[in-house]
Order: structure tokens, then C-alpha cells, then sequence
């Protein structure tokens, strides 16, 4: 019987970098105290967060790090887990790496990213005889070069590992990396086909379904929300669609049942750091989904993993258990 989540796709060393302010073009910023090394990317952010949800749950690390230094730093903090599983990681070419710029006054974040062994990972480091897991994760959709090719049958080399693992009874989940262009409406459709669990935040769907969820001026627009869930199951998923954002999440369950969870009402400095917030989220709704949950329950851990997630400056630094990360909601409660 299968069980566990197994997370696959980027692998990355994030180096953050605390800024005074974001420069405009040619202007000069400082570089503060307290640059980081952190292990980043949808797999160390997602599995590190389900590790630390339950130290019990079976989980396996898959996709391509490099025989370096920084493949050696990725292994030594995944391995910290007992319950992580890295054997299904494949060595070659030079670990991906990413610049993290955080602003100290917005908290927002801006990436530099280094494609490195990440844009290798595709079905030949794959053993399917080997995965035993119940759902598989895969991020970042635009991110791993390999499988963002095109393929004649299903219309991407994603599309094709995910029916794949559909094939093999195993529920598939997908996550998108956040970024400017219409290569969402080529890349991503094809893999919406055979995904179980689309979590994505709501700069994603707006891209990937065309509805207007937040304008340039950064206002949000929750009465689009359940359109473009809506539209999201259109182009296949087939289960929970979700989307999440500061605000809140919002969901479209099996039965496509509308549900809107609001952020927690996090008190005034509370905010360390926001790296991570968007995996802590969909780790939490993986969590949910592999232990039976509702879509509703999911969602409600999902953001308070975001909560527990953005009390430290590192990714999966403020991570607990499930059972203390949900009493966060008693402590702040909803409608942040």
C-alpha cells in the first residue's frame, strides 16, 4: 500500500542577501548584516516542511543536485530528517544556486536564479519501481528546463512524468514558479491534465487562467477567486485546485465546493522574513491531502504553516509540528 508524499524538481542553495531598499535601475543599495546560506527550491522547501509537520510521515527526495560542495549541503541538511529518504537523488553538473535579494523595510524578495543541475532533472533519473510514495509533488513548473520541453504525445516532458505517475496510482500535485511572460499558457495547460493538486499562489492563476486577480496596483480581487478555480478544473485538475496569497486561500474541493480561508491576524512585527510562505502553504495542504483530509481542513493548515513559516527569516526555519503550528490560529485567529 502506498503511503507518504515523495517531493520532486528543484533542489537549490539559496544565498539571501538583506538589502536597505530595492534599487531603481543603475542606483546603489546596501547590503546589510545577516547574509544567509539556506537550502531552497520546491523539494528542500516542501519535504523540510512536511518533516517537521510529522517526523513519522515517509517522504523521498527526488531530482538532480551536483557533485559539489553544495550537492554535499543540500544532503547534510535534508539528512537531518529521519524520515526524508535522498537515495532517489541523481549527481551531475553544478548544483543550482539562487540570489535572494530581501528588502528589510517591504520584506519582499527578488531572485537571481542559476538553472545548474535542476535544468537536467527529467524521466531518465527516475527508478518508478522505487517510488512507493502516495502522492508526488512536483515544483516548479518553468523551473526545470528538461521537462519544460516540448513532447509530441502529451504536450510537455511534465505532462508526460505526471500521467505517467497517474498510470502508476500514484495522486500527482504540481506548483508553478512565479514570473513575467506567456510561457504559462504554453507550459503549464499540458500539465494541469494530469495533476491531482494544483497549488499555486494567485499571480500564477492569473497568468495560467487569464482572470484578474490583483492589478498593478496590487489590489486583490477575491470575487475573481472562484473563477479562476473554476477555470483551473476546467483544463483538468481533477481534485482540489488552490489558491493562495496573502490574503488568504481560497479552494475548490472534489465536489467543486467554493471555500475562502482568511490569513491569520499576525500582530505587528511578526514578520521575519517571507521565503518560503508560498511552499509552507502547499506543504501544509499536502499534509492534509495524504491523511484523508477535507480541502477545508487542508487550507487551514496550510496557512497557518505560512504563518509559522514567516516567524523566521529562513525558509522552514519556523516550521513545527501540525498539532502546534494549528494552534496558531487559536493564538491570532482569522481574518488577517
Amino acid at each position: 500500500m502506498r503511503k507518504g508524499i515523495c517531493v520532486a524538481g528543484n533542489l537549490i542553495v539559496d544565498i539571501t542577501y538583506p538589502i536597505e531598499r530595492w534599487p531603481r535601475q543603475s542606483e546603489l543599495t546596501t547590503i546589510t548584516d545577516g547574509i544567509t546560506r539556506s537550502v531552497g527550491g520546491a523539494v528542500c522547501n516542501v519535504i523540510t516542511d512536511l518533516a517537521k509537520l510529522d517526523e513519522t510521515l515517509p517522504l523521498s527526495a527526488l531530482g538532480v543536485i551536483g557533485d559539489d560542495a553544495e550537492g554535499e549541503f543540500i544532503l547534510e541538511q535534508l539528512g537531518r530528517h529521519e524520515n526524508i529518504d535522498l537515495s532517489l537523488l541523481g549527481r551531475k553538473g553544478t548544483t543550482s544556486f539562487t540570489a535572494v535579494m530581501s528588502d528589510n523595510r517591504t520584506k519582499a524578495r527578488t531572485f537571481f536564479q542559476y538553472r545548474g543541475a535542476n535544468a537536467l532533472f527529467d524521466e531518465s533519473f527516475i527508478d518508478w519501481d522505487r517510488i512507493d510514495a502516495e502522492i508526488l509533488h512536483v515544483g516548479y513548473i518553468l523551473l526545470l528546463d528538461a521537462l519544460d520541453q516540448a513532447d509530441g504525445e502529451y504536450g510537455t516532458k511534465m505532462a508526460r512524468l505526471l500521467a505517467e505517475a497517474q498510470s502508476r496510482g500514484i495522486r500527482t500535485s504540481i506548483d508553478v514558479v512565479t514570473e513575467s511572460g506567456d510561457r504559462f499558457r504554453t507550459l503549464v495547460p499540458p500539465a494541469l491534465r494530469y495533476t491531482d493538486y494544483c497549488v499555486i499562489n494567485e499571480l500564477e492563476a492569473q497568468q495560467i487562467t487569464g482572470v484578474l486577480l490583483r492589478d498593478e496596483e496590487e489590489r486583490l480581487y477575491p470575487e475573481h477567486m472562484e473563477e479562476a478555480l473554476r477555470k483551473m478544473k476546467e483544463l483538468g485538475v481533477s481534485t482540489w485546485a488552490v489558491i493562495h496569497c496573502p490574503e488568504g486561500g481560497y479552494g475548490l474541493d472534489e465536489e467543486n465546493h467554493f471555500l475562502t480561508v482568511r490569513s491569520l491576524k499576525l500582530p505587528e512585527g511578526y514578520i521575519k522574513g517571507t521565503v518560503g510562505a508560498g511552499d509552507a502553504f502547499c506543504a501544509g495542504v499536502l499534509y492534509g491531502a495524504e491523511k484523508g483530509w477535507d480541502l477545508a481542513g487542508s487550507i487551514r493548515l496550510g496557512t497557518c504553516a505560512a504563518a509559522a513559516s514567516l516567524s523566521e527569516t529562513g525558509a522552514a526555519e519556523g516550521m513545527r509540528p501540525a498539532a502546534e503550528v494549528l494552534k496558531l490560529a487559536e493564538l491570532y485567529g482569522y481574518g488577517g
